[in-house]
């Protein structure tokens, strides 16, 4: 019996001494980068109202410099739902697939399951921490942070040994936006820090996406906000975000350019382009599903198809 009781201490003791290296690790390889990294220039032109960072400690590798890669954040609640957790996951996973960036903070629900979503399909991820870079937070996602480092990076704006203050959560969500040609809200309630990297994205003039959920849960409260009262587009899945990124829905890594602009449309004209693209092309068909008279949809299409968003092909109405 005190065999066994020795094997188990022994066997305790080397698992915490193979933390303690992990640990180590985790301070010791970072590099202090300025932001004329090109991956980092948007913050060259970062309003100096708004403080921008003027270098960041990375662990880890910033995307090639060479070509700079599409890149979104996907932010939202840490107490998050079960529906919170598969979208975040999902619209990361088919994000990286496409060759897109994934940025996130590394906390809880939404940002570590669109760290994960990215991981899962071989594409890289960045986490924005807001504690100093050799204190990854929380200490149960260091085996995530692990595998951030394989093929991304770790960053933070505090160098190694600062104190933690609890504002700094905050106020690194300004790099996370920063950071990222698109931002998208996965779950938040009403008075989430989340809002707070809205607000930043808007006033750095970011396109800001929202999922909305579940009228009836707190956690959809935040997104609904955002989408009823701020400059904000509504995502109802992928190709949504790749539209975005002006890149072409489901074309894979060597995705093209994609010229079609739908900012400026109206809420019937995307209730249009989302019958479109869930192939409801008759016209009356539409007037059914968006329960409106069928005057205002064809006199909707023969504006979209002025302004090159639809086309008709085969006397089949078709996204441009």
């Amino acid at each position: 019996m005190r065999h066994r009781g020795g094997g188990a201490f022994f066997s305790i003791a080397i698992m915490l001494v193979g933390c303690l290296i992990d640990c180590l690790d985790m301070r010791m390889q970072f590099q202090k980068v300025d932001i004329n990294h090109p991956y980092l220039e948007y913050f060259q032109y970062y309003p100096k109202e708004l403080n921008p960072p003027q270098f960041l400690y990375v662990q880890g590798k910033l995307p090639d410099s060479a070509k700079r890669p599409k890149t979104a954040a996907i932010v939202g609640a840490r107490r998050c739902t079960k529906y919170g957790e598969n979208i975040a996951y999902n619209l990361a996973f088919q994000l990286a697939k496409r060759g897109v960036v994934i940025v996130s903070g590394l906390a809880f629900g939404i940002d570590s399951c669109a760290h994960r979503g990215c991981l899962d399909a071989g594409g890289t991820t960045i986490a924005v921490l807001g504690t100093p870079i050799d204190q990854i937070y929380p200490r149960s996602n260091l085996g995530l942070a692990q595998r951030i480092l394989e093929k991304g990076a770790i960053v933070s704006e505090y160098e190694p040994g600062a104190p933690i203050y609890r504002e700094n959560f905050l106020y690194r969500n300004r790099i996370v936006s920063g950071m990222s040609d698109i931002v998208v809200v996965v779950e938040s309630s009403l008075h989430s820090g989340t809002h707070y990297t809205a607000a930043r994205a808007e006033e750095q003039g970011k396109t800001i996406y929202a999922v909305p959920g579940d009228i009836s849960r707190p956690m959809s409260e935040g997104c609904h906000y955002l989408i009823q009262t701020c400059n904000c587009n509504v995502c109802t899945g992928v190709d949504d975000l790749l539209v975005g990124l002006h890149l072409r829905p489901d074309s894979g890594k060597k995705a093209e350019k994609f010229a079609v602009d739908y900012s400026g449309c109206t809420p019937i004209q995307l209730g249009i382009i989302a019958c479109l693209r869930t192939k409801i092309t008759e016209p009356a068909e539409m007037a059914k599903y968006l329960d409106c008279d069928i005057s205002v949809i064809t006199s909707n299409i023969t504006l979209m198809q002025i302004r090159g968003l639809i086309k008709r092909e085969k006397g089949i109405w078709t996204l441009a």
